[in-house]
């Protein structure tokens, strides 16, 4: 029996111009009534060495759910801080 904590979510997003490029879940967080994903690339090289994306679930004129880059750079950085000490904040720098 599989188990669902195995199972990778997948994305399939266009670009401006048309490009596809498939992206792996890393994590996603709700702030302020907001639903945020952080994706990486995948295929792109090791996940360690690959900067995540991170895009904000929005709707469409149709009520459809789309995802969408975050222009606003205090928005931004308030979800980038909460997703590094998220994916990241298992890290102790200073454990000896």
């Amino acid at each position: 029996m599989a188990d669902l904590f195995d199972e990778e979510e997948i994305y399939t997003l266009t670009d401006e111009e048309g490009n596809e490029t498939q992206f792996e879940l890393l994590g996603s967080h709700e702030l302020d009534g907001v639903v945020y994903l952080a994706l990486i690339p995948i295929g792109e090289g090791n996940k360690e060495d690959e900067e995540y994306v991170i895009l904000r679930m929005d709707q469409d004129e149709n009520g459809e759910d789309m995802l969408v880059t975050i222009d606003d750079d205090d928005e931004f950085d308030r979800i980038a801080d909460i997703f590094d000490d998220e994916l990241f904040g298992e890290i102790d720098y200073d454990a000896q």
